[in-house]
């Protein structure tokens, strides 16, 4: 993955802690997932639960309780802390921006990062649960995010695809396109995000949403 721009001294300490635990979860998932989580309308959604989840469901081996402790610190009290600021409309969320190369290969790894953001997104949204109740407009809003995954899954099997030629204009053709669902997905996880926090605790306006199918 090409170095994000602009990552702060803080989110380099969460990569190094990712890498030095071997977790399989990509860092820009793990934002991802800790923002579905925070905006779930799931009553006693944990923290450590999720973090558990970036490992597949267990913690890593610490070699001792201080490394737990430096687990803890990084990702809930400076990453997930950090997060919850954007349920805040004069501080939206954005996905990682990075530099692309504009080449085949490089739209190929954008299209699979923003198809792992969004799954993460739509993971920590739902939890264990299969079925949640969800305000109208993030109901709305999960409906678009899942068009927006097939677009993407789309892009990434034709730039698979070497039987189908893809010359300079549809590499900045497709870049373009990649980018104009980006913003379409930081709309849509901000209005569920707001949605969410507004109505947290309220049955008003609830609709029954199901859990896309992510993998």
């Amino acid at each position: 993955m090409s170095k994000p721009k602009l990552i702060s001294a803080s989110d380099a300490k969460v990569i190094a802690l990712l890498e030095r635990h071997k977790c399989p979860t990509p860092f820009h998932e793990v934002r991802t997932r800790f923002l579905g989580s925070i905006a779930s309308p799931i009553i006693g959604t944990s923290s450590m639960e999720t973090v558990k989840q970036f490992w597949g469901g267990k913690f890593p081996e610490f070699d001792s309780l201080v490394d737990l402790n430096e687990l803890h610190r990084t990702l809930i009290a400076d990453l997930w802390n950090r997060l919850t600021a954007h349920q805040n409309s004069r501080n939206l969320f954005r996905l990682l921006h990075f530099d692309v190369a504009q080449t085949r290969e490089g739209l190929s790894h954008l299209a699979l990062v923003r198809r792992q953001e969004l799954d993460g997104f739509i993971e920590g949204l739902f939890g264990p649960d299969e079925h949640i109740d969800l305000p109208e407009r993030a109901h709305d809003a999960l409906g678009v995010l899942s068009e927006m995954r097939v677009m993407l899954v789309g892009i990434a099997s034709m730039l698979e695809d070497s039987s189908k030629p893809v010359g300079p204009d549809d590499i900045r053709k497709l870049l373009h396109n990649i980018q104009e669902l980006t913003i379409i997905v930081e709309t849509e996880m901000n209005n569920t995000n707001l949605s969410c926090k507004y109505t947290h605790g309220l049955a008003l306006g609830q609709m029954p949403a199901t859990r896309p199918t992510v993998r």
